[in-house]
């Protein structure tokens, strides 16, 4: 069965971007009779909004996608809905331990104690010097044994990615057809940050395997995390999932769609009196041709004639007289 998810942090309010994310998702399940799930992704705690998983949800069911498992609501309570669970990532904590362990155990990752100055004048030396930036593996040399009593210790410490240097890592997205890293530029990403939360890379793995997720869409701002995730993949012996990377949403000077550029949080066009149906409309032309002239689709008919064949490899302008135009049709 094929099994989408849209996977949000709640740092903040749901923006446009995220939900073109989770409408992309929600049709190419509903296609094929497939489960759209929603998973909340809060390991993020020091930019953490209290109330921001409960305006994702409000957000999207105002929208009319609707999660069939996960995290949702009945009728003002936030429940989790499935045999998955839990879909909140900072209630999973111990099993992404037991897999970092599991790597670490493996020798496909290993204790790192490089300080915050260490890393940043690392950085700045390949900056000025015109070198990729990225760790450079100085903590890959220490004995297991040495690291384990340092640890002891109580110095401060993260568990990072041990990246294959040789080869490169090719995969197939949906949208953009075959892309190709060279293993060599993909950094040892850190995989458990110092206070013992997973890093984004770490959990997406797992909780992606692990919920039986079959095709990832997400924006293309990770397209040069997904190496990362594909030899976590490799390492754990399991199957990858298909990935499609959305192009950006863009200001009319196509520069990047930000807050500082004005409104991007759906709640921010509820509040001016947009409809659900303009707002939807709207997003799923961002990016998307359907071919022939024709802009006006409800849901419904989204669902039966989205593909992910036709949505754009380059940026999508987020105009907002066309959003008005939908909104007065």
């Amino acid at each position: 069965m094929l099994r989408t998810r849209f996977a949000p942090s709640p740092t903040g309010y749901l923006h446009v971007g995220g939900l073109r994310t989770a409408l992309y998702s929600y049709l190419i399940a509903k296609q094929v009779g497939g489960k759209f799930l929603l998973r909340i992704e809060d390991t993020d705690r020091e930019r953490f909004v209290a109330d921001g998983t409960e305006n994702i949800l409000k957000s999207l069911y105002w929208a009319g996608i609707m999660p069939d498992e996960g995290v949702a609501m009945k009728g003002d309570e936030i429940k989790q809905v499935g045999d998955k669970g839990p879909y909140i990532q900072s209630e999973r904590l111990d099993i992404y331990k037991k897999y970092a362990q599991e790597l670490l155990d493996n020798g496909h990752a290993y204790y790192c104690f490089c300080t915050t100055e260490r890393l940043e004048e690392l950085r700045n030396y390949q900056q000025k010097n015109k070198l990729p930036t990225g760790y450079d593996g100085a903590c890959l040399k220490i004995d297991p044994k040495e690291a384990k009593k340092r640890i002891d210790g109580g110095e401060k410490h993260v568990v990072r990615l041990k990246m294959p240097k040789e080869g490169e890592t090719t995969f197939n997205d949906l949208i953009r057809g075959e892309v190709t890293f060279k293993n060599a530029l993909v950094d040892d990403q850190v995989l458990v940050k110092s206070a013992g939360f997973p890093t984004y890379h770490l959990a997406v793995v797992g909780d992606d395997h692990l919920m039986d997720i079959t095709h990832v869409v997400r924006g293309e701002e990770w397209i040069s995390s997904t190496p990362k995730h594909i030899q976590l993949y490799k390492y754990f012996g399991w199957q990858a999932p298909e990935f499609a990377h959305l192009p950006l949403l863009l200001n009319p000077d196509k520069s990047k769609l930000s807050k500082r550029q004005g409104d991007v949080a759906v709640a921010d066009y509820e509040k001016k009196g947009y409809l659900p149906e303009a707002l939807v409309n709207f997003v799923a032309l961002l990016g998307w041709n359907p071919g022939g002239e024709r802009e006006l689709f409800t849901l419904e008919e989204l669902v039966k004639e989205f593909s992910l064949e036709k949505v754009s490899k380059a940026g999508a302008v987020f105009n907002l007289e066309k959003l008005d135009w939908f909104n007065r049709e």
